[in-house]
């Protein structure tokens, strides 16, 4: 049946066409973005999840960042550890020149106490950030150096810090008012009065054994933070990578389904145009 107020055939090409220019709007902006979900109501769930694979990847960008601040104050303080073990050293020669007898020890005390301040200089100066590992006035007291080197997330959701823990406690390297006994013993040391060379070696031993203990442990935090570094910079480039397979468009499969599309349309205007024609026909019937 044909009626000229019901235009069944038109209605239907109308909403093929209104379909094809919705997806054709889409695919447009799948290859304006490149990505296939720009937003929640494209697909809801992989956006959610997209959008916390993102969050992580920035926060281990900022987890990197305090990486490379902890390098920094750590290799610092390692440097200054490796400095006074070098100075102690010095101090050791004085030390042996003096109980052989031959040289002026008054001379050497001179020496030796200028080295001593050389040490406190060095010591006090090694900051980085204003954090010094080495001076155990400078930080608070505190016994532990902690370096943020994670955020973990559980299945949950629930998202907790990880850190590596350096453990200050034989890192005071200071003469005076330091933490580590065997480094105050060289403080009141004075080589024109020395009465046992044997213990006077024995303590100027336990400081360079306690400098290099502190060297080492500097060392050590350094080498893990160097791969923790590297681990995270892994895993950002990993989750980046993910997040992009998730939510990114393919572009040889968007540009293929562009010009399909386009057929579509054009083909959709001439059924809808063929469409409205119909009613026309009709006035055939009513000529004479």
């Amino acid at each position: 049946m044909s009626s000229i107020l019901t235009n069944n055939g038109a209605m239907v090409a109308l909403q093929t066409l209104k379909g094809i220019n919705a997806n054709l709007a889409k695919t447009q902006d799948q290859i304006s973005t490149g990505k296939d979900i720009n937003n929640a109501k494209d697909d809801a769930a992989i956006w959610a999840i997209s959008k916390v694979m993102e969050s992580d990847v920035n926060s281990f960008k900022a987890v990197s960042k305090s990486l490379s601040m902890a390098t920094g104050a750590i290799s610092t303080a390692g440097a200054a550890a490796e400095t006074v073990q070098e100075l102690l050293g010095e101090m050791k020669a004085k030390i042996v020149a003096a109980r052989d007898g031959n040289f002026d020890r008054a001379t050497l005390q001179t020496d030796f106490k200028d080295l001593k301040a050389q040490i406190e200089t060095t010591v006090k100066g090694s900051q980085f950030n204003g954090i010094n590992l080495v001076n155990g006035d400078q930080f608070d007291g505190a016994s532990t150096f902690k370096a943020l080197s994670a955020l973990n997330r559980a299945q949950d959701g629930t998202v907790t810090a990880a850190t590596i823990d350096i453990d200050l406690t034989n890192t005071d390297l200071r003469i005076t008012g330091g933490g580590v006994a065997a480094m105050t013993n060289l403080d009141a040391l004075d080589l024109t009065s020395v009465t046992d060379w044997d213990a006077t070696l024995a303590t100027i031993e336990a400081a360079i054994g306690a400098s290099v203990d502190a060297a080492s442990a500097f060392g050590s935090a350094n080498k893990r933070i160097e791969i923790q570094s590297s681990f995270i910079s892994k895993l950002g480039d990993s989750m980046t990578s993910a997040v992009g397979s998730l939510v990114d468009a393919d572009m040889e499969e968007a540009s293929a389904r562009l010009q399909a599309l386009q057929t579509q349309q054009q083909l959709g205007i001439q059924s809808l145009s063929i469409a409205n024609q119909a009613p026309k026909s009709l006035l055939s019937l009513f000529r004479g």
